[in-house]
């Protein structure tokens, strides 16, 4: 290969990780719920298919391995399903029925970096306990059409076209981590899905 193709392709690869790689110190918990383009937005903190648990520390702006006595923790179980972190400038009020953290979001796409920032389009909500307390997922699917990889728009799809895919996320819940107890409430709607994100929007 000549050398300055070969310089210039190293550099191509360095731009390129750079540009997926989470920037540190950003402060990704407070951006904006909505987009510009009006689309609800996530923040990615667990890639689909990863065993990982990674989360977002708000204090010290960066991503993290969630670590269980002084361990890395690491699901013992199948992957996530989906592209798993949470909606920003959002909190679940421990006051008023929330679990103290912004709300959860499993997004059904291509696998995506931890970092990224995807704008979505909530199909449904998973209600269910978790260790006593009340946890709602929010299950979306990328408004980018070339990452999804289901064709459902809406609750009514998501039921009727990918009752499998459903039945599964909620027996993912059930069993990823057995320490913990957890009771399935029920599903709900794309409408209780917004509803439950403009509740608890903080911007």
């Amino acid at each position: 290969m000549n050398k300055s193709i070969f310089i210039i392709t190293i550099g191509l690869c360095i731009i390129f990780f750079s540009c997926d790689a989470p920037k540190e110190n950003k402060d990704y918990y407070h951006l904006p719920t909505y987009s510009s383009n009006n689309n609800i937005q996530a923040v990615v903190e667990i890639p689909a298919g990863t065993n990982h648990k990674i989360e977002y520390d708000k204090v010290a702006r960066k991503f993290i391995v969630d670590s269980l006595e002084g361990k890395e923790r690491i699901i013992d179980f199948l992957p996530y399903l989906g592209n798993y972190g949470f909606i920003p400038s959002t909190y679940s009020d421990p006051d008023h029925g929330g679990d103290g953290d912004a709300l959860d979001v499993l997004v059904l796409g291509e696998n995506t970096p931890t970092g990224s920032i995807m704008e979505i389009i909530p199909i449904a909500m998973l209600e269910m306990i978790d260790d006593g307390a009340v946890d709602h997922k929010i299950i979306a699917i990328p408004s980018n059409e070339k990452q999804r990889i289901i064709k459902a728009a809406n609750f009514h799809d998501f039921s009727t076209q990918y009752p499998a895919i459903r039945k599964m996320i909620g027996n993912w819940f059930d069993n990823y981590d057995l320490k913990d107890e957890v009771q399935i409430l029920r599903w709900t709607g794309e409408e209780a899905a917004i509803r439950e994100i403009k509740k608890w929007k903080t911007n």
